[in-house]
């Protein structure tokens, strides 16, 4: 059982309360009038999931249906995932139809699972290393999530369960026992998408109790495939954030995540369409929400944009385009795709970007399939004479790099 965060926890009636008033609210509001609905802090791993089930029930009810009903109406209950003393893992699946179960998402390549005399699959790896983890299972060829395991990793459409590792000392993606900062979650209506949009916004330790004081923000954004809840539920944004704030070894700073897939029909969100959808939501819609409900300091030297993957395709893009809002552009595992052409003003006067931007900074994993492309992106940066800085680290296009990666760069915004 996951220990509880200490904070305020929202009782599950006040949300559904909450969320009843937002929604008569937003019919009866001006499109164009910023919104802040359903605030809640910290509370245990499992009960900030449960939201994330709500949402995603009928898919986890799916799974639930496959193994639990149409495979054994005996009701075989397993364990899943038990996590042993010494750090190995064993993962289950009661499935007496299957013929063929593999366990996805712990190594490189899946693991075959065997089934016992019950019908239950299993399998057991490790000693694993301390850290969050995402898995799935591949069931006759289907994937699926692990119906004993209620911790969901936030997509749009889920495919992998959770899993977290402890580690006797507690790591920057960990609960520590330091002040912790409160998660909110917010809707807006986006008048260049025409449509109700989704942000989480991390205020830091004192936000609510320095009233007085004014904060910079980051823009924080994710990867294909994922929404506005993975870089909390899953990349642990707000602990690492946390844990470095106590050790003051970063500024204390808002950090804002909006949904990335702004062009819906895109579906890798890779493309110049979702850029340019995504470019015009940040500056029209969520900076202007963000400054009028929240304490910032609004101008660029304290405005930062940052993402992984496909988020920074988009922070880099439109960090490039748009220096006078943001002077700290970073990316993690990411390019600019065609930047010669996209960002030509931003390359052509290379004096001008290196005077606006405070700090250019992207790395990314010698084994990432992006790096081929990334090292073209260099190479025109270099051409251009654009200042930045650029380092190949250890790691593959994953979550534990990501994670790395933000603990690098959060100490050196705002600087």
């Amino acid at each position: 059982m996951p220990h509880l965060r200490k904070s305020k926890v929202a009782a599950t009636s006040d949300l559904v309360s909450d969320k009843s008033q937002a929604s008569a609210a937003l019919a009866h509001a001006e499109p164009d009038t910023p919104r802040r609905t359903n605030i809640f802090l910290y509370s245990s791993n499992r009960f900030q999931k449960l939201l994330t089930v709500i949402t995603l029930g009928s898919l986890c009810l799916r799974s639930l249906l496959t193994t639990e009903a149409a495979e054994h109406p005996g009701n075989i209950e397993v364990d899943s995932p038990e996590i042993h003393a010494d750090r190995q893992v064993t993962f289950r699946l009661a499935a007496p139809s299957a013929t063929k179960v593999k366990l996805r998402g712990i190594q490189h390549e899946p693991v075959k699972m065997k089934k016992d005399k019950h019908g239950v699959w299993s399998a057991t790896v490790g000693p694993m290393a301390p850290g969050i983890y995402g898995y799935s299972f591949v069931v006759d060829g289907d994937v699926m999530l692990d119906p004993s395991n209620p911790e969901i990793k936030p997509e749009r459409d889920p495919d992998e369960s959770e899993l977290e590792i402890p580690s006797s000392t507690p790591l920057l993606t960990q609960w520590q026992e330091v002040p912790h900062g409160t998660v909110h979650l917010n809707d807006y209506f986006s008048p260049t998408l025409k449509r109700v949009r989704h942000l989480r916004i991390y205020t830091p330790p004192g936000y609510e109790t320095e009233t007085d004081k004014r904060w910079p923000v980051l823009y924080l954004m994710h990867g294909t495939g994922d929404t506005e809840a993975t870089w909390t539920e899953f990349g642990r944004a707000n602990y690492i954030s946390d844990n470095l704030i106590a050790r003051q070894a970063c500024q204390p700073a808002i950090i804002v995540m909006p949904d990335g897939h702004a062009y819906l029909h895109d579906e890798e969100g890779d493309g110049q369409r979702n850029l340019e959808a995504m470019e015009a939501d940040v500056l029209e819609a969520v900076v202007p929400f963000v400054d009028h409900l929240y304490r910032t300091v609004p101008d660029a030297n304290h405005r930062a944009i940052c993402g992984l993957s496909m988020g920074g395709f988009q922070s880099m893009f439109i960090g490039l385009r748009n220096q006078q809002t943001f002077a700290w552009v970073a990316g993690m595992s990411a390019y600019v795709p065609d930047v010669e052409k996209v960002c030509a003003a931003a390359l052509k006067n290379p004096a001008a970007t290196n005077a606006n931007l405070r700090l250019f900074w992207h790395q990314i994993g010698r084994n990432d399939d992006l790096l081929a492309d990334q090292r073209k992106f260099e190479a025109a940066l270099e051409k251009h004479g654009i200042k930045r800085q650029f380092r190949v680290t250890a790691g593959d296009h994953d979550w534990d790099t990501w994670r790395g990666y933000l603990a690098e760069l959060l100490p050196v915004l705002f600087k």
